[in-house]
């Protein structure tokens, strides 16, 4: 017997959504309407323009429509009817233009699903985003860099594994952070100009045969180009995931100073303050004066982190499903804009840090970051091995801090003592003035090397990094000119349309 398929219903529903699915889904959709609003509305305009440049719209449907949305354009997201239970957004904006102009709103579907409108409004709405955080995060690397000039001579005990490591200055330890920032900024210019291009006139999956041409919608909107492959343009979700990870990158990087601040600012440190502004008071605890907005830096690194796994968990399916993109409407303008504001705030907490260079130097002194300079000063003078120097050194602090003496106070005779245990022979440092290899400030100045903390080698770092952050800024100031002029022109031609 042939098997036979039972016949299977076609065509869209009837009836109204269920309850369930307007509260789970559709309300979600329309929680994101505010990022989409003003691209839907560009979306629009710019694609019954290309209708009527095509001769496919009459005339006077053309003006009626251009008129309502250039009118709807004017509204604010909030003041718009958007209504869950009618669907995801568009369906609102379909109702509402049909309850206005009646039939000759259908001539905005011609050519083009309703996702096109949607997926273009997420790329106009986030390069505004992507340049607003980078250029958000190319100021905190310029207040970085004044901190970096200001501290250029304020000895550190630099640390690793939060265990002191070599004397440094704040300065140089401040403007670390700052490299990773411009790398991150850097890659989301990059990532810029993958949402910079245009998906209008991909249709569902291939196209449509009412548009031969996809330059004129991207044009219109400010594009760079178009996406070559139409299922490709309607369906991708890599560039959002690059985003994604950039936006956690940098909240990382700051999340790290945040938490270095935190131990620096505790009282067992005591080598920087917060500003009373960035601060909160304990409500049971009169003494206390807890750091809050470093905890807000960290946590929303968490955020971010999450988001990010999400999102990827989310597109972890068969291609050309809705789900990669419903949630991207929300989840990556949310973390971008939570991003600027952690960008604002830790650049607040940065530019109005007091130090305190006096407990820093007090712990410099009392500790041993002298030694690798000692063991390599006995590698230079005593024809010695670096494993052997160590050693002797080592064994040389152990004996120093059993006895109370500080890493200066170490002598030649501490020396040939710890020599003659592990070699069997003194090196001859007795009488030998170790006060130069042993002083912090000597240390610091002997570090001229390119990227060292020796104040010249600081100040060649902060002059590139400032040239760097010019082009950074101009690149940004550039691209955000040029989608100003785009929307400018396209609101001013579809006003020549409705006047003409």
């Amino acid at each position: 017997m042939t098997p036979t398929r039972r016949p299977r219903l076609g065509g869209p529903p009837e009836g109204g959504p269920a309850l369930e699915l307007i509260e789970s889904g559709f309300a979600l959709e329309n929680a994101d309407a505010s990022f989409l609003h003003r691209g839907l509305n560009l979306a629009d305009i710019a694609h019954a323009l290309d209708l009527g440049r095509r001769g496919l719209t009459p005339p006077d449907a053309q003006r009626a429509l251009l008129a309502l949305l250039l009118e709807v354009a004017q509204m604010s997201a909030e003041d718009f009817p958007y209504d869950p239970t009618y669907g995801e957004p568009y369906n609102s904006r379909e109702r509402y233009f049909v309850s206005r102009i009646g039939e000759l709103a259908g001539w905005l579907h011609a050519g083009r699903p309703r996702r096109e409108a949607a997926r273009i409004a997420l790329r106009l709405h986030l390069r505004r985003l992507i340049t607003e955080l980078a250029d958000e995060a190319v100021g905190f690397v310029f207040e970085l860099a004044e901190r970096a000039e200001e501290h250029a001579r304020t000895l550190l005990p630099d640390q690793t594994y939060l265990q002191q490591a070599q004397p440094s200055t704040f300065g140089h330890y401040l403007l670390s952070f700052g490299y990773s920032t411009v790398r991150d900024v850097g890659r989301l210019l990059d990532e810029l100009d993958w949402v910079d291009a245009s998906p209008g006139g991909a249709g569902c999956v291939n196209g449509t045969r009412l548009l031969d041409d996809r330059g004129p919608v991207a044009d219109a909107l400010g594009f760079q180009g178009v996406i070559p492959h139409t299922r490709d343009a309607m369906w991708q979700v890599d560039g959002l995931i690059h985003l994604l990870a950039t936006a956690a990158s940098l909240l990382s990087n700051f999340s790290k100073l945040a938490e270095d601040l935190e131990i620096f600012s505790s009282s067992e440190f005591d080598f920087v303050d917060l500003a009373d502004a960035y601060t909160r008071a304990s409500i049971l605890m009169p003494n206390k004066r807890n750091p809050y907005a470093l905890a807000i830096v960290r946590g929303a690194s968490g955020v971010v982190v999450g988001r990010l796994t999400g999102f990827l968990a989310v597109t972890k399916s068969p291609s050309a499903r809705s789900d990669n993109l419903i949630f991207a409407y929300g989840e990556v303008p949310r973390t971008l804009e939570l991003s600027l504001r952690i960008t604002r705030l830790i650049t607040g907490v940065v530019r109005t840090l007091r130090v305190n260079p006096a407990r820093m130097r007090e712990e410099l002194d009392l500790g041993y970051t002298q030694a690798t300079d000692l063991a390599e000063y006995l590698v230079q003078t005593r024809a010695v091995d670096y494993r052997t120097a160590y050693r002797v050194v080592g064994q040389a602090v152990r004996a120093a801090s059993e006895s109370g003496i500080p890493g200066a106070g170490i002598t030649g005779e501490m020396i040939d003592a710890a020599a003659l245990a592990h070699t069997g022979r003194d090196w001859g440092m007795a009488g030998v003035d170790l006060s130069e290899v042993l002083d912090p400030w000597r240390i610091v100045l002997s570090r001229t090397v390119e990227g060292g903390a020796a104040p010249a080698a600081l100040a060649d770092m902060i002059r590139a990094l400032r040239e760097r952050l010019g082009s950074l800024a101009e690149q940004v100031g550039r691209r955000v000119a040029a989608f100003d002029q785009a929307e400018s022109d396209l609101l001013a031609a579809a006003q020549r349309v409705v006047s003409g």
